[in-house]
């Protein structure tokens, strides 16, 4: 299992590389950002910094999205950082949540999602590729490589990702859910007929490392519980969708927003969004890997058994140091001294 560290972009840009130093140091292979050009620093600057000041991190948004950017632009970029690294990046992409919304735009539909996939890993390959109907290669580039990895939930955002994408990513670590994702994705790639072993699962969730103690789990689900507020815009989206119908999408899900209210993105992915009120303890303990490295150890084992590929720690909290030192100390050397 390979693992990843995800951060948000907050100024000082010099702290963001920092911390991925010291992910590569204690054994992170990933370093992935958030790509909200409003509400954080522009990602790919730092990216370049990122990939400067280390020397086998692979590097990438998480998750860009075909609507802030132009095509050509993104796979360009991508293709200077890989030029000037050696192929050490990898483009995250999605729907876009709060890079739209921010903005006063809608998320992209997902047939500009599948398009986005194909176009940019052509460009950034050096492939002629179609964009906005007109053949578009990008002569300079020579042996680039860029793996294009989808995030997803829903029913044809999963089956889009077995079709096309080179990895798939869940951004939760709920086991039940991760299961049944997994299975979508890979029944997907088996229809289209690609090997579905070929797609990359990543999931990636919060991690809180403390002891087992009543308060310390108190704290730590408080400082994490942001993620269910994140996870629940897209649960929202796609009960608006779809309903309730736990054949399309489970109600392990879909049920706890219920008491959803609203949500504002000047707190989005902060510990402190007062608009996470409707996500429980129990719902925080699902998503999230919390307590003691030996309890991170055991969820990642199941994680690992259902086609984990990669997990990587959103580190949005007030122990991002402990946490990756507790990671490269104890959970990263368990996870890949065993086969």
């Amino acid at each position: 299992m390979d693992f990843g560290l995800v951060l948000q972009t907050d100024p000082p840009g010099a702290a963001t590389v920092a911390l991925m130093r010291r992910a590569e140091r204690r054994g992170f292979r990933y370093g992935w950002t958030f790509d909200s050009a409003v509400l954080w620093q522009e990602p790919f600057v730092i990216h370049s910094r990122i990939l400067a000041h280390t020397r086998r991190l692979v590097v990438g948004p998480m998750v860009t999205n075909p609507g802030t950017r132009s095509l050509e632009v993104t796979a360009s970029t991508f293709a200077t950082l890989n030029e000037m690294y050696g192929n050490r990046t990898v483009c995250g992409i999605g729907r876009g949540d709060s890079a739209m919304r921010v903005a006063g735009r809608r998320p992209n539909t997902l047939a500009r999602v599948g398009e986005a996939m194909s176009v940019i890993r052509d460009l950034a390959e050096g492939r002629e590729a179609e964009v906005d109907g007109h053949p578009v290669r990008i002569p300079w580039i020579k042996d680039g490589r860029l793996p294009v990895w989808m995030a997803a939930y829903g029913p044809k955002a999963l089956a889009l990702a077995g079709r096309e994408a080179d990895g798939f990513i869940l951004q939760l670590a709920d086991p039940y859910l991760t299961e049944w994702m997994v299975k979508a994705v890979r029944t997907a790639a088996s229809d289209a007929g690609r090997d579905p072993d070929e797609v990359t699962v990543c999931v990636a969730a919060p991690a809180y490392v403390t002891d087992d103690s009543p308060e310390a789990l108190a704290h730590a689900r408080d400082q994490c519980r942001w993620f269910g507020g994140m996870v629940g815009n897209h649960v929202a989206d796609l009960v608006a969708r779809y309903g309730t119908d736990s054949a399309l999408v489970p109600e392990a899900l879909t049920s706890y927003i219920a008491s959803r209210e609203g949500y504002d993105y000047a707190h989005h992915g902060r510990a402190d969004n007062p608009d996470t009120a409707f996500v429980t303890d129990e719902v925080v303990d699902r998503f999230c890997l919390l307590g003691p490295a030996e309890a991170h150890i055991e969820k990642l084992r199941a994680l690992r058994a259902l086609g984990v590929d990669q997990f990587a720690v959103y580190a949005m909290h007030d122990a991002k140091e402990i946490t990756i030192d507790a990671y490269g100390a104890d959970v990263i050397p368990a996870l890949v001294r065993e086969p």
